[in-house]
């Protein structure tokens, strides 16, 4: 890694630290998950027991995943939302294709068979892959199109962002641009799509 390069993300990674403790002295809300800070997670998780370069790196990339997550968690609830005000409460059945709707028992089921570990919650869109949502946009065009410009703009976003998912989960870094990129496709997706 270049010198420019480690100073760019020793600067994003110092912005973002910054940001966590403006939260924090703000009055941010604990987690959902039984009010956990994270400080108690990072000592869950033996933080300490880590390389400090490694641990920065990780944490620079959780929280570009922290902005895919929410943009994900964003698109199925705004894929529910159209679905729900034309079906109503059988938008699943009327609006989700038969093969996407097995995929989802598939995977529902099979998490379902490890009980000693939590499942995806009960909204059956968190069961799809982010690659069905833009098939259920096209199954349902006419009511997709006000919002959405074009099918393949949505594939095309959403593969660019999966991609860079995958790289993090994998335990891989992105570079500056992929950042900005992934930026850019949110901000994208957010003006275009606002409800």
């Amino acid at each position: 890694m270049s010198v420019s390069q480690h100073d760019q993300y020793y600067d994003f990674v110092y912005r973002a630290i910054l940001t966590e403790e403006a939260l924090d002295v703000a009055g941010r809300p604990r987690s959902p998950n039984g009010n956990i800070g994270a400080d108690e997670v990072a000592e869950a998780l033996s933080f300490e027991l880590f390389d400090e370069e490694v641990l920065a790196q990780a944490q620079l990339m959780s929280t570009v995943y922290t902005a895919i997550a929410a943009f994900e968690i964003a698109v199925r609830r705004f894929v529910k939302k159209v679905l729900m005000d034309t079906h109503g409460e059988d938008w699943w059945d009327k609006g989700v294709s038969e093969k996407i709707r097995k995929f989802v028992d598939t995977r529902r089921a099979d998490e379902e068979k490890v009980k000693w570990h939590g499942v995806r919650g009960d909204d059956l869109l968190s069961y799809t892959e982010l690659g069905h949502l833009p098939s259920i946009m096209q199954q349902n065009w006419e009511l997709f199109e006000p919002y959405v410009p074009r099918v393949d703009w949505a594939t095309a976003l959403f593969s660019t962002l999966e991609r860079s998912r995958n790289v993090i989960m994998h335990s891989g870094t992105l570079s500056l641009p992929d950042v900005e990129r992934i930026g850019m496709h949110i901000r994208d997706w957010n003006t275009q799509v606002s409800l």
